[in-house]
């Protein structure tokens, strides 16, 4: 590796960072702005224009309060497992790219910048390990808090991650069945026609409530329920470790909407089809591919805000039932009609195969 590939990635994974904590921080005021509007409020609007400088507000706020340790803490993986949360949250979008390449003629040699940290053959398998180990800072932060709400909200997202997590793994093979490969840079450029969600709807379905469910937002955010458990895994944190936590939950909703963007609609691609009006839509520049990427990862993240504004909090049993009874019999018998379609197509039953 030579000395400009690795300044080009450290200056990319700087960026990247940048842009994961301020969409962190913009999330929050775009989902009060919008859960106001439902409600007929008028949500921020103090701190700055239009209330734009209310997350720099929170942020210096939740700076200056007191950190408060419990007596019974177990110090070392108390202070760590929010950290876990965080930086597990970050380094799972290594692999997401977010526009085509960019070359360029550099000291009169040819030069491509991926616009992604990690342009990986087996980048689908790196994002569910990756985003698999989340589950520990939320159990280690209820566990090591001493309080019985914070352990059994840290046991309830254990065994929510776990069973969500198995049904999301396997609402993606069809994908991967579709794409012939489990890289994420592939998959989005074979989207460029057609986006995925079209041949694999009852998949995308199953992704959605699954991720849901694995950012432990409502309708599925049992592990914090303050009605039953005061504030859940996070009852003992304050201050910027409080934050940590909500920082770790928002990024992890912008990764999972740009994992849902990327693998069904098309990533920075918008439909396109030669020698029709839309052709020019099939070639636009790497910063307008970044601009159409962040739109469709800003509409996820509203549907995100509108069932919170929208759904009431299911109980337990029914979080559980509804991920282990229907969800992952859906995913198992979406890879089936998958392999029945794709069968169909190799054997010239169907369009778009070449037979035998």
């Amino acid at each position: 590796m030579d000395l400009f590939t690795i300044v080009v990635n450290v200056v990319k994974s700087g960026v990247l960072v940048f842009a994961l904590l301020t969409g962190f921080a913009y999330a929050t005021y775009f989902e009060r702005k919008v859960i106001a509007k439902m409600q007929a409020r008028v949500g921020p609007n103090r701190a700055g224009p239009f209330g734009l400088l209310q997350p720099l507000a929170d942020g210096l706020k939740l700076v200056f309060k007191e950190n408060i340790t419990p007596s019974g803490a177990d110090l070392g993986v108390y202070f760590l497992a929010p950290l876990a949360s965080l930086v597990v949250a970050i380094v799972a979008f290594a692999v997401i790219p977010i526009g085509d390449p960019i070359t360029f003629t550099w000291g009169g040699a040819e030069r491509t910048i991926p616009l992604a940290i990690l342009d990986s053959n087996i980048a689908l398998l790196y994002l569910l390990g990756v985003t698999s180990l989340a589950v520990y800072g939320i159990v280690l932060a209820g566990w090591s808090s001493d309080n019985k709400y914070s352990l059994i909200g840290g046991l309830r997202s254990s065994a929510q991650m776990v069973s969500y997590e198995l049904a999301m793994g396997i609402s993606l093979v069809g994908v991967v069945m579709v794409a012939g490969t489990l890289s994420i840079a592939t998959i989005v450029d074979q989207q460029r026609v057609l986006p995925y969600v079209l041949l694999q709807p009852l998949g995308f379905l199953v992704y959605a409530v699954t991720a849901i469910a694995e950012t432990n937002r409502a309708p599925f955010d049992l592990p914090e329920a303050e009605q039953e458990l005061i504030a859940g895994y996070h009852t003992e944190y304050t201050g910027m470790r409080f934050a940590l936590f909500f920082m770790a939950e928002y990024i992890n909703m912008i990764t999972v909407s740009a994992v849902a963007v990327s693998l069904f609609w098309g990533g920075y691609h918008l439909p396109c089809l030669a020698g029709t009006p839309v052709a020019f839509l099939c070639d636009l520049p790497w910063y307008l591919d970044v601009v159409v990427f962040m739109a469709k990862v800003a509409v996820a993240l509203f549907v995100f805000v509108w069932l919170r504004a929208t759904l009431p909090r299911l109980r337990y049993d029914q979080l559980m039932g509804l991920g282990w009874k229907v969800l992952l019999p859906l995913a198992v018998a979406n890879v089936a009609l998958t392999a029945v379609g794709l069968y169909l197509v190799a054997s010239g039953a169907l369009p778009g195969g070449g037979g035998p």
